[in-house]
C-alpha cells in the first residue's frame, strides 16, 4: 500500500495564482494537470494519477491564505465524497482571525472528516512562531488531529526564512509537546535541522511532497534507511509532481522491508489515524 501524505485536488484559482509562475516554470511538461486551468478538473483525473504511481489514497488539502481561499475546505469535502474513500481531507484556516479558525479547524475534523489542517507560513508571511497559529496549534491537541506545514525553501515567488525548522519548529514542539507536526517538503536546505528536529520531538515528522526520490538529499536517505525509518511520510505534491514520478528509483533508496513499508504507508497510517 502507498499512501500520499501531500497532495491537492487542484482548483483553478489555486494553479492560475501568479505565485505559481516558478513552479509552472520548473515543472512544464511534467505534469499536464498544470497545464488545464481553465476549467473545472475532474477528481477522476486525480484518482487516475494516483492509480498511474501505485498509491492507494492520499491527502488532500485545502489554502487558505490572507486573500481567501485558492482551495477551500467545503470544496475539498466534495472532492473526498467523489473519490469513494480515496481522497482524505486536510483543512486550512484563516490564522488572521483566531477565534474564527478554531471554530473552522473544529468543524473540518467534527463534520467534514478531516484528518489534519495545513497552514503554510510562507503564505502568510509569518514564521509559525508568530502567536496567531497558537490558537490553532492547541486546538489541534484538543482535537487529536495533526498540524502539517511546509518547511524548508519556497518554490512560490515567497520569502523563504518563515520555513526554518531551527528556530521555528522546534520552538513550537517545545511550546506544544503534545502536538503533532508534519513539515512537508523534507526542510531543503536546511533538512539537516529538520532530521535534528524530528530526531529530538517524538512528534515531528518530515514528509517528502514535492521532491523526486532521486533528489532526496543524502542526510535524508540514511535517516529514512536508520533511526528515522519511523518519521518520514511519502508525499507528491500532485499536482505539481505526479505520484509515479515522484517514486521513481524507489529501490535505489536501499530500503529493508519494514523501512519501506514504513514510509510508503505505515507511517501516515499511524500520524492521520487513518482506518
Amino acid at each position: 500500500m502507498i499512501i500520499d501524505a501531500w497532495a491537492q485536488h487542484p482548483t483553478p484559482r489555486h494553479l492560475n495564482h501568479p505565485m505559481f509562475e516558478s513552479l509552472r516554470r520548473w515543472t512544464r511538461g511534467q505534469s499536464h494537470a498544470l497545464e488545464e486551468v481553465n476549467g473545472a478538473y475532474p477528481v477522476s483525473a486525480t484518482l487516475a494519477a494516483l492509480d498511474e504511481g501505485g498509491v492507494h489514497r492520499a491527502l488532500i488539502c485545502a489554502w487558505v491564505g490572507p486573500q481567501g481561499p485558492l482551495i477551500s475546505n467545503d470544496e475539498v469535502a466534495a472532492f473526498v465524497e467523489a473519490s469513494k474513500g480515496r481522497l482524505v481531507g486536510v483543512g486550512s484556516v484563516n490564522i488572521a482571525k483566531p477565534r474564527e479558525a478554531v471554530r473552522e479547524l473544529r468543524r473540518c475534523v467534527r463534520e467534514l472528516g478531516f484528518k489534519a489542517v495545513r497552514v503554510l507560513p510562507w503564505l502568510w508571511e509569518l514564521p509559525p512562531t508568530h502567536p496567531r497559529f497558537y490558537p490553532v496549534y492547541s486546538e489541534c491537541c484538543e482535537l487529536g488531529v495533526p498540524f502539517c506545514t511546509q518547511v524548508g525553501h519556497t518554490g512560490p515567488l515567497m520569502p523563504s526564512e518563515v520555513g526554518r525548522p531551527i528556530p521555528y519548529i522546534d520552538q513550537v514542539a517545545l511550546d506544544f509537546p503534545e502536538l503533532v507536526i508534519v513539515g512537508g517538503h523534507i526542510g531543503y536546505p536546511w533538512t539537516e535541522e529538520m532530521i535534528a528536529v524530528a530526531t529530538k520531538h517524538p512528534n515531528v515528522y518530515i514528509d517528502t511532497s514535492a521532491y523526486t526520490v532521486s533528489r532526496y538529499p543524502a542526510n535524508l536517505v540514511a535517516f529514512l534507511r536508520g533511526h528515522g525509518r519511523g518519521k518520514v511520510l511519502f508525499g507528491s505534491n500532485w499536482p505539481m509532481i505526479p505520484p509515479a514520478r515522484a517514486l521513481e528509483g524507489l529501490a535505489d533508496l536501499g530500503l529493508d522491508d519494514a523501512a519501506r513499508a514504513a514510509f510508503l504507508a505505515g507511517n501516515a497510517r499511524r500520524v492521520f489515524r487513518l482506518d
